[in-house]
């Protein structure tokens, strides 16, 4: 099987890789860098899905296209981090998934009200630089113990389980 996920993103590709070559030996992987087509920070949990949906069709062509988006949303008063996967068939059947919401501390939280980028506003936060390729905001916040690609790990969990369960229906 051949798969391209839409970003160039590190964590997203540590996790992409290892889950996939865990469970669909003999597939090959490439990424591409496509737009999301939403918000450069995503304010919902919607255009986060969303933006997971458009990478995953766009990079979808002959190949199983993936999309991971990254995001917030709110709950009532408190901003939450959100995470969303998809994964498209080259015949064009979607499966998304979402992964772990925590919230954020009300200060980064006032700087994305503000219009500032979550990457961009934990990097100050931490005094560190491209947070997003490392260990993400969901590390950052979870002392290491759920870093970024381990987040999206279990999303590409739940994307190959329902791609897995699909092809098991057509048997």
């Amino acid at each position: 099987m051949k798969f391209v996920l839409g970003s160039e993103n590190q964590a997203k590709k540590r996790a992409v890789v290892h889950i996939i070559k865990r469970f669909l030996e003999n597939s090959t992987i490439t990424s591409a860098s496509v737009p999301s087509s939403v918000s450069a920070q995503p304010m919902s949990a919607e255009e986060t899905r969303q933006g997971a949906i458009n990478r995953s069709i766009a990079t979808a062509k002959d190949a199983y296209g993936i999309g991971l988006e990254g995001g917030v949303h709110m709950m009532g008063d408190t901003m939450y981090l959100c995470n969303w996967g998809a994964l498209t068939t080259p015949e064009g059947e979607t499966f998304t998934a979402a992964g772990a919401q925590i919230p954020l501390p009300e200060e980064l939280a006032d700087e994305i009200h503000r219009g500032k980028e979550l990457g961009e506003v934990v990097d100050a936060y931490f005094k560190k630089q491209n947070v997003r390729m490392t260990e993400g905001a969901m590390g950052m916040l979870t002392a290491q113990l759920i870093p970024r690609d381990v987040l999206f790990e279990h999303i590409m969990q739940l994307l190959i389980g329902q791609l897995l369960y699909s092809k098991s229906l057509q048997s």
